[in-house]
């Protein structure tokens, strides 16, 4: 598929040509991250996509089939959207499934559907990849008319954007897609000094029941410290898997196990410039970690992922995954941490709920249409929720 419908004025090539791929493998490395290596969000850099297709975590097997869209101009690669093919929702951590029931209602066969998101990644900044040097709004309006015929032509019931970087999603609005807001949770650093500075922040009797929560940790011989990039210990990340692997198993049918043991041995080789591990170790064997949480980073921003321990530990999670990053990112400059999904317990430790927003279009006019009436009352509704987790934060007033 090619174009040749350049702006004045534009740096743009007077043609571009459209090309779907299976295989990330197929596009240069230096190229895909000449596009995303500017952003704040790591999850649509290379590596980590690519490890993702590489340890057979995204695949037709999985449910994931990578369908990537590319535009080069000439040998030049200038815009990109990842994109998947879906045969159901799992893994995605936006909650369709009251679509699907009405499209079941309505005889509409929901899957096969196209997703454009960071795979199992349910982090704010997906966005298409543009070279800076393009028409960003012409090649957009190019990109959304080539995954309409390619859904015409696979007979998909629609695509969705998840978790899309609030800027290019008010973008999107204007060509025609719905947004649904949906809870997640953030926080920021209002220029703490230390960890007794965010402390500072709660009324007195949660600063006393973080400050216990932490000395759980020495009362239990548990020393915890961060490692990060190069610095992490080989067989760490290999180590995760199985730490992964068991927190998805108390989930049971509602876990989120994806990922291979070959994603956690090829992640540290292709992607530890981004990471940061909290390990936990007995003060008695400072050998192999009895507990992990695994993080990414990136331009001041720091992002939760996975987390495990070989046995239940009071306090152990609370302590990898919330209190150890925050202290790290405060002594590091980090100035925002999304800490991933969750409930209250992280209203209780000083994240502050926030809207994330997905985007929508549906192919049966019905089922567009039934969303188009509906979603402002879903959305005001999500709106009061997050106001309301807001309200329980655990402040002291100022």
């Amino acid at each position: 598929m090619e174009s040749g419908r350049p702006e004045p004025g534009a740096v743009a090539p007077t043609r571009f040509k459209f090309e779907w791929i299976s295989d990330l493998g197929v596009v240069p490395r230096r190229q895909w991250d000449a596009l995303a290596e500017s952003l704040a969000y790591p999850f649509l850099e290379y590596d980590w996509l690519r490890t993702l297709e590489l340890s057979k975590s995204t695949c037709p097997e999985t449910g994931w089939m990578p369908y990537h869209l590319v535009v080069w101009s000439g040998e030049r690669l200038v815009a990109a959207a990842p994109l998947y093919v879906k045969g159901h929702s799992a893994g995605e951590f936006v909650f369709d499934h009251v679509w699907a029931d009405v499209a079941q209602q309505l005889n509409i066969d929901y899957y096969p559907k196209l997703v454009g998101m960071s795979p199992f990644t349910p982090m704010v900044g997906y966005r298409f990849l543009m070279a800076p040097d393009i028409d960003e709004a012409q090649v957009t309006r190019l990109m959304i008319d080539a995954i309409d015929d390619l859904c015409a032509r696979m007979g998909l019931s629609g695509v969705s954007f998840l978790f899309v970087d609030p800027n290019w999603g008010r973008r999107m609005q204007h060509l025609g897609f719905v947004p649904w807001q949906h809870l997640s949770f953030t926080w920021t650093n209002r220029q703490f000094q230390n960890f007794d500075g965010y402390l500072a922040r709660f009324k007195s009797n949660q600063r006393r029941n973080i400050k216990r929560e932490r000395l759980a940790m020495e009362h239990q011989g548990i020393t915890l410290q961060v490692h990060t990039g190069g610095d992490i210990p080989p067989g760490y990340l290999p180590r995760m898997y199985r730490f992964y692997e068991r927190t998805n198993d108390k989930f049971g049918p509602w876990g989120c196990k994806y990922l291979t043991p070959a994603f956690f041995q090829m992640v540290g080789d292709r992607f530890s410039r981004r990471l940061v591990v909290v390990a936990a170790y007995r003060d008695e064997d400072r050998g192999a970690p009895v507990g992990m949480s695994l993080l990414a980073r990136k331009n001041g921003r720091l992002y939760g992922r996975y987390w495990g321990s070989e046995t239940d530990l009071p306090m152990l999670h609370f302590n990898t995954c919330y209190y150890t990053p925050i202290e790290w990112a405060i002594q590091s400059g980090i100035q925002q941490f999304d800490p991933g999904m969750g409930g209250a317990h992280k209203s209780r430790r000083g994240f502050e709920a926030a809207a994330n927003h997905s985007l929508h279009r549906f192919y049966d006019e019905r089922l567009q249409r039934i969303m188009d009436q509906h979603i402002d009352t879903i959305n005001r509704l999500e709106r009061e929720q997050i106001e309301r987790a807001n309200q329980q934060l655990p402040f002291a007033k100022r």
